[in-house]
C-alpha cells in the first residue's frame, strides 16, 4: 500500500511538473531575458545582437539585456553562458571563434560547445576581406603571395588576437599558398585595426562593415573577400578563391544558443521568433548594409554546422601549429 501511495504521488508530481513546463513554455517570457555576448559592445557582432534582440523585445514585451562579458578569447562569456539556469532567460550569442576554434586551442577549456549548449539559431555570416595598407605594393592577392614568397618572414599581419576571426584566415591563406606570414596579435580588433590603417602592420582580415568607408577614402586597399561568392556590399571585390587560392573559404558566423538543459519547447518558441526577427524587410537592410549575410534554418542545422566547423578548424590549427598564447 506505501509503495502504491509513493508511486500516486510521485506520478502527480510528475504530471503538475510537465504542466507547469508546458504553462511556461507557453507564457515566455514573463520577465526580462539577458544575453550574454563575449564580444564588446559596439562590434560588429554586438550590433547584429541587438538589433535582433531588440525586434524580440518589441514582440515579446519584455527588455533584452545585451550582457557584454568579454575576454580570455571569449571564454569568460562563454562559460557564464554554460553555466547559467536553463529556462530560456539567459540566451548566449556565439561565434565561429568561441564555438569551433576555441576548443582546439586550449586544452582545459572551461566549456564544451556540444555538450554544454542547445543550438537554437545562425543569425548571420560575417564575409571578411583581405586588406592592405595602401603602402604595401600589392593590388591582387596574386600579387601579395608573390610578395610573401620573395620576403619569406618579413611581412606581418594584425588581428584580434590567436584564434580570432582575423587571426584564422590569414592562416589558412598562408597555408594555402605556402607563404610564410608572421603574425601581430592584439588585444582586441580595435588597436589591430589603428595599426593597419597607420601603416605599423600593413594587412589583416576585417569584416565588411569595418572597411567600407576606408576603402573610399584610399586609405585601405581591398583584395578579395574569403567568402564562397562575392558580396553584394563589394561587388567589384573577387574572392580569395577566385584569385588563385582554389577551395579557398572563410565565413565568420554568429547565432543565438541556449544552456543544454533549456526545455525544447522554449527552444522552438525563441527560435521562431528570432526567424521572423530576421525576416523582417527593415532588420534585413539594416544588417544587409553593415555586411552581414542573413542566414535562419533550424537548430539542428546550426548544431551541424558548429561540428562540421570544429572538425575543419580542428584541422586548421594543428596544420597551422596555431598555440594559445
Amino acid at each position: 500500500m506505501l509503495r502504491t501511495t509513493s508511486a500516486i504521488r510521485c506520478g502527480f508530481m510528475l504530471g503538475a511538473s510537465l504542466a507547469a513546463a508546458c504553462a511556461s513554455a507557453q507564457n515566455y517570457p514573463t520577465r526580462p531575458v539577458r544575453v550574454i555576448a563575449p564580444f564588446t559592445a559596439g562590434s560588429a557582432i554586438d550590433t547584429l545582437a541587438r538589433v535582433i534582440g531588440q525586434k524580440l523585445a518589441d514582440s515579446w514585451g519584455q527588455q533584452m539585456i545585451i550582457d557584454n562579458r568579454v575576454g580570455a578569447n571569449g571564454i569568460i562569456g562563454t562559460e557564464a553562458a554554460a553555466k547559467s539556469p536553463a529556462d530560456g532567460y539567459t540566451l548566449y550569442f556565439g561565434n565561429v571563434s568561441t564555438l569551433a576554434v576555441n576548443p582546439h586551442l586550449y586544452s582545459k577549456l572551461s566549456y564544451n560547445p556540444v555538450k554544454d549548449f542547445a543550438p537554437v539559431s545562425l543569425t548571420a555570416s560575417i564575409p571578411l576581406v583581405l586588406v592592405v595598407h595602401p603602402s604595401l605594393p600589392v593590388k591582387s592577392v596574386k600579387e601579395l603571395i608573390a610578395l610573401a614568397k620573395a620576403r619569406p618572414g618579413q611581412l606581418n599581419y594584425a588581428s584580434g588576437g590567436v584564434g580570432s576571426a582575423q587571426h584564422l584566415p590569414m592562416e589558412m591563406l598562408r597555408v594555402a599558398a605556402g607563404i610564410d606570414l608572421v603574425h601581430v596579435p592584439y588585444k582586441g580588433l580595435g588597436p589591430a585595426y589603428s595599426d593597419v590603417l597607420g601603416g605599423q602592420v600593413p594587412m589583416m582580415f576585417s569584416g565588411i562593415s569595418n572597411v567600407v568607408p576606408y576603402r573610399n577614402s584610399g586609405r585601405l586597399r581591398v583584395l578579395a573577400i574569403g567568402s564562397l561568392k562575392r558580396s553584394p556590399a563589394l561587388p567589384d571585390v573577387p574572392t580569395v578563391a577566385e584569385s588563385g587560392v582554389p577551395g579557398y573559404i572563410f565565413e565568420a558566423w554568429s547565432g543565438y544558443l541556449v544552456p543544454a538543459a533549456t526545455p525544447k519547447d522554449v527552444i522552438v518558441k525563441i527560435h521562431a521568433e528570432i526567424d521572423r526577427a530576421l525576416a523582417l524587410t527593415d532588420v534585413q537592410q539594416k544588417l544587409s548594409a553593415l555586411g552581414f549575410d542573413l542566414v535562419g534554418g533550424t537548430p539542428q542545422e546550426f548544431a551541424a554546422l558548429i561540428k562540421t566547423d570544429l572538425a575543419r578548424f580542428g584541422k586548421l590549427v594543428k596544420d597551422a601549429s596555431i598555440r594559445a598564447e
